[in-house]
């Protein structure tokens, strides 16, 4: 049975932690918005991560914000690179986590529910 808190998830913390900082150093906030990293998972053999993250605001859709960040997966790789103490550093694939969305339309529609038998 494996650990509940192995290396694996120690890996993915930090590689969370990494690229939030390096993302908010380096993206344009009034284009982009306000950029969370709100998960990372690393595949067994660490080669692979799949990075979530949330956005609110900017001028550009999370669609082409994913494009760029994934375009830009490298330079964050390299950055990882530097602060990572494992032999491999994962290639980063970004996806945006649609879990805040959804629970921002699920409080959306109990509200509506709560308003619609308060007035009937």
């Amino acid at each position: 049975m494996p650990r509940e808190y192995g290396r694996n998830r120690r890996v993915a913390d930090q590689i969370q932690r990494e690229l939030a900082a390096v993302i908010q150093r380096e993206l344009a906030m009034d284009r982009v918005g306000m950029v969370t990293i709100s998960g990372a998972d690393v595949s067994p053999d660490l080669t692979q991560a799949r990075v979530y993250f949330t956005q609110i605001g900017g001028r550009i859709s999370h669609a082409e914000l994913g494009a760029e960040l994934n375009g830009m997966a490298g330079h964050f790789r390299h950055h990882l690179a530097k602060a990572l103490t494992t032999r491999i550093v994962p290639r980063i694939e970004f996806r945006f986590d649609e879990s805040v969305e959804r629970g921002s339309h699920m409080s959306e529609l109990i509200d509506s529910l709560t308003k619609d038998k308060g007035s009937g």
